[in-house]
């Protein structure tokens, strides 16, 4: 699913008008319906609803919203603000249309379930407790500057209010792609965020988690004409995509044919890293998996792991020792290894001398932020897989999540490799410069190991010939079902990494089932 920037969603619109023969009020309408359903479902008849409609589109939405709810017998009170006289075309006409409305229902009921207030001057806030909705139509992604003076005060008003609020498209006040020059304290806080047709990249960034709130898309048939103008580097993965990049397995089907990784993980003390790594690459389809690590660690790593083999470094303790890897099919480095000196300069002669697809983690990435210089010895098209402080050892800090994406897109175009920010979402950021957000994963995989098994699950997908492109998105996305479908079981604070290997062919049956 694309992400769209604000300027193309006025593209996609009027080529939906203009191909279906409609007007702009017909799809206003059609987005105002799909959120008054919502709403309709998710909200008891009784839940009193105050709307704060703006003087455009999203206005218009919100004004069509609140004829919708009087239609089914809600209580609402609609606060229409026209503070410089000038409504849009479409939230005028959608003035008249409740207007219109009300007076039907005064001269048939007496005293009609609407009230409403057009705001021109002066405003008197209504009071706002924990029983009521309400609807944030003042702005949408029309928005180019940070709200203030008026309107600021409403938001602040309502962000201070109990009431429960929804969000029309987005939430009034955010921008949809960079905030860095934003008025934070100026956006309204919402609860929910009914998006339409498509997502708005803001809502990717962990900063505006607590103004987007829940989100969820509503398709109303926008039409995307697929042309130059509608290009973008942002995509939401969906999981029709990654069933797509499955293959199908061969019943003659034998270890040798299925690919065999080589892992190069943990330290003296850090074997846990190597097991949890090694489990999950086993548990994602690999022939056959080689770990390199030291004489310490080959004890657990026989009673944990026996389907294994083990590569012994010469050193007892640590990764110490470059080696060929000419005979494994893919490469993962980095689980555990620590940075201690032999160690990385171990690692540099590897990657280097490594012909393999590769994946590096963990503590290979710690030794690339210690020496920046090497990024370029990396091989073209390897997948790093950093956390947020790993990151900001390759492209330094950042003022914000917008800032930090872009500078790692650059990095990878540069560099020609890929790279995942995990996370919430996690990002899968190509060569080419696009970034496929993830939608599977929950909280509960913010626990120690959780990496060590998406860098295993990766690996064995590389093994078994799947191109870079493919392993590292269907790796992540299966990494996060697997915590989805654990958690369904357990809960947010119970899961462990572990967890996360034991229901990974539950992820892969799922994905083969649904096909």
């Amino acid at each position: 699913m694309k992400i769209l920037s604000a300027p193309q969603l006025k593209v996609v619109d009027a080529y939906t008008i203009e191909h279906e023969s409609i007007s702009s009020t017909t799809l206003m309408e059609r987005a105002s319906r799909a959120v008054a359903d919502k709403i309709r479902a998710r909200w008891k008849v009784e839940t009193p609803i105050k709307i704060f409609a703006g003087p455009g589109n999203n206005g218009g939405d919100a004004l069509a919203i609140a004829r919708m709810l009087g239609e089914s017998n809600y209580n609402v009170y609609v606060y229409l603000f026209n503070i410089s006289g000038t409504l849009s075309s479409d939230c005028q006409i959608n003035k008249q249309r409740l207007l219109d409305f009300l007076a039907v229902k005064k001269t048939t009921l007496g005293t009609p379930n609407i009230e409403f207030t057009e705001i021109t001057s002066q405003f008197t806030p209504p009071k706002l407790g924990t029983d009521d909705l309400v609807i944030d139509g003042l702005f949408g992604t029309g928005l180019s500057r940070p709200l203030n003076g008026g309107f600021a005060s409403v938001v602040k008003y309502i962000n201070a209010s109990p009431a429960t609020v929804v969000s029309i498209d987005v939430p009034s006040g955010l921008m949809c792609e960079d905030n860095t020059y934003n008025v934070m304290n100026h956006i309204v806080k919402a609860t929910i965020t009914y998006t339409i047709q498509y997502p708005k990249l803001a809502f990717f960034f962990a900063e505006h988690e607590q103004y987007v709130g829940e989100w969820e898309v509503l398709d109303v048939g926008i039409t995307d004409p697929v042309t130059e103008e509608t290009q973008t580097p942002y995509y939401f993965t969906e999981q029709t995509e990654v069933q797509g990049m499955l293959k199908k397995r061969s019943r003659f089907a034998h270890k040798g044919t299925m690919g065999h990784a080589l892992l190069i993980a943990g330290k003296k003390g850090m074997a846990g890293a190597a097991v949890l790594s090694a489990t999950a690459c086993l548990r994602s389809g690999v022939g056959k998996v080689t770990v390199r690590t030291p004489e310490y660690n080959v004890p657990i790593l026989q009673t944990c792991v026996p389907e294994a083999v083990l590569n012994v470094d010469v050193d007892p303790n640590c990764f110490s020792q470059s080696f060929d890897t000419s005979e494994y099919d893919a490469m993962a480095i980095g689980p555990g290894i620590g940075t201690g000196s032999y160690t990385v300069q171990a690692f540099i002669e590897q990657v280097s001398l490594s012909k393999c697809p590769m994946v590096i983690d963990a503590d290979a990435l710690n030794i690339i932020g210690s020496h920046r210089g090497w990024i370029s010895q990396l091989p073209r098209r390897c997948i790093l897989t950093p956390h947020k402080k790993e990151l900001f050892g390759l492209i330094s800090t950042t003022r914000n999540s917008y800032e930090e994406l872009e500078r790692t897109r650059e990095l990878c175009v540069r560099q020609q490799i890929y790279i995942v920010i995990k996370g919430a979402y996690s990002a899968v950021v190509t060569p080419e410069g696009n970034v496929f957000f993830n939608p599977t994963g929950n909280p509960g995989m913010a626990t120690a190991g959780s990496g060590d098994v998406l860098t295993g699950i990766i690996l064995a997908l590389l093994a078994q010939a799947y191109p870079p492109d493919f392993a590292v998105r269907l790796g992540v996305y299966l990494h996060g079902l697997s915590g989805d479908l654990a958690v369904e079981d357990l809960c947010y604070e119970g899961l462990i990494a572990s967890d996360l290997v034991a229901y990974l062919p539950k992820a892969f049956k799922l994905l083969r089932d649904n096909l």
